[in-house]
């Protein structure tokens, strides 16, 4: 299948992916802006994919689209490369976790199936990357998490650091120069009711943070 098909369309099959997990169905609006490209792109492009056979997904105008089973395997697929990747050059590299991205978007669409495969297997068949974000199985399923936000965290609750959402490579250097990475401690010692910041005592420091930040970060909870 992935044979066929071209960098911008696995890219399209992923975004759209990503955006099915938090709405039912993504809007051309919302693909346009994540992707950086113009509405009327993405409707060609929907229109395109919705005919290709099989069908990678399923268009309806004005009710925004959702992939089916053929283009939901391709987008895992990227997926899985991607965050494999990410993991390699963080843990075998040497990437830091804010550069990681960039490089595994320009390189997942041309690793083959066996170069993946010798990646998982090296790196112990992890579940997670760099940023906590669950990979994909070799079956193309996705771990489902149940973590907590960080901002629904209140005074006197400790927890664990899972994941960051966010690839913003600005927001991963200043969360690492504070200490906020997977698999930190911390605990809430004061919550500002006024403008929603959390008070977070990470070792002997106490952070404050705005729901801009702690919007973006997930915990398990101790």
């Amino acid at each position: 299948m992935r044979k066929s098909l071209t960098i911008s369309i696995e890219d399209y099959l992923k975004s759209i992916y990503v955006l099915n997990l938090a709405e039912e169905r993504a809007s051309t609006n919302q693909i346009a802006e994540r992707m950086g490209v113009t509405p009327a792109s993405v409707t060609g492009m929907l229109k395109r994919l919705a005919t290709n056979d099989p069908p990678l997904l399923e268009y309806q105008k004005h009710h925004g689209v959702v992939l089916t089973a053929e283009g939901e395997k391709v987008a895992l697929e990227m997926i899985r490369h991607h965050r494999l990747l990410e993991l390699f050059l963080h843990e075998t590299l040497g990437y830091p976790w804010d550069e990681v991205h960039a490089e595994a978007d320009r390189l997942e669409h041309v690793i083959s199936e066996v170069f993946e495969e010798r990646i998982a297997q090296a790196l112990g068949d992890p579940n997670h990357d760099p940023h906590g974000d669950p990979i994909p199985t070799r079956d193309l399923i996705l771990p489902q998490m149940s973590w907590a936000r960080l901002d629904m965290l209140r005074e006197g609750q400790q927890a664990i650091v899972q994941r960051v959402d966010n690839e913003t490579p600005e927001l991963l250097r200043y969360l690492s120069s504070i200490g906020v990475i997977p698999g930190i401690h911390l605990e809430v010692v004061g919550f500002s009711e006024f403008d929603g910041n959390l008070h977070l005592r990470v070792g002997e420091t106490v952070l404050v943070l705005g729901p801009g930040v702690t919007q973006q970060i997930y915990v398990e909870v101790v």
